[in-house]
């Protein structure tokens, strides 16, 4: 094994083990462990909860923890995107909503470009501004927000407490099963951002524990 394949393939399998264990964890927390159980007519899941953990999400903000250095600083500029990203999506999604009313679009496309003009201008701050980080942050707002249905902006949207029995819940993924208010939306893709980052930061320590140092130099 060459001394860059031994540098990389411990990463490798932490980063694949890691993965495995995530993607368990994620999926059987939000459709098993803390969800709503629909007996038989849910097919072998269950309607999770307004709070859950977003699978995909996580894998975004591991993979800019490793852009922004692989470092207890990129976890820094990482978490602060989280915070920037998700925090300028939130304030989007109700005044979106309140600006055109479905199926116009129009709202959403204005308040979007207002607030990644003002996510930009940010960067007027300093350095410490991780701009390449917040827009994907800001971005998994949406992506998970359209996912869910657009709750909260299409009238009669979901969240647990409009049910699939009550025939309220949204046009989301799985016909509306993780139809989710856009409260809920924000606040489970900041906490499944930072869970990314910690996977990011916890793979990059135990690889380095792992890895074999270099041999010293002959005399």
């Amino acid at each position: 094994m060459g001394a860059r394949a031994r540098v990389i393939f411990p990463l490798a399998l932490v980063i694949g083990i890691l993965s495995y264990l995530w993607t368990q964890f994620s999926l059987n927390f939000t459709f098993q462990w803390y969800a709503v159980d629909l007996g038989p007519a849910g097919g072998g899941i269950n309607q999770p909860e307004n709070f859950h953990l977003i699978l995909p999400v996580a894998f975004i903000s591991w993979g800019l923890f490793f852009a922004a250095g692989g470092d207890n600083a990129a976890f820094g500029k990482v978490f602060l995107a989280a915070v920037f990203g998700t925090v300028a999506a939130l304030v989007t999604m109700p005044l979106a909503f309140r600006t055109a009313d479905f199926p116009d679009f129009w709202g959403i496309a204005l308040w979007v470009g207002v607030f990644a003009f003002v996510l930009v201008m940010i960067l007027i701050a300093g350095d410490w501004y991780y701009v390449a980080g917040t827009f994907p942050c800001f971005a998994a707002v949406f992506l998970w927000w359209i996912a869910t249905g657009l709750d909260g902006w299409v009238p009669g949207g979901g969240g647990l407490e409009n049910s699939l029995e009550a025939g309220k819940a949204g046009a989301g993924a799985f016909a509306g099963l993780i139809s989710t208010p856009w409260g809920w939306v924000w606040f489970d893709t900041f906490v499944t951002l930072v869970g990314g980052a910690g996977l990011g930061i916890l793979s990059a320590r135990v690889a380095a524990l792992i890895t074999p140092r270099p041999r010293a130099a002959e005399a």
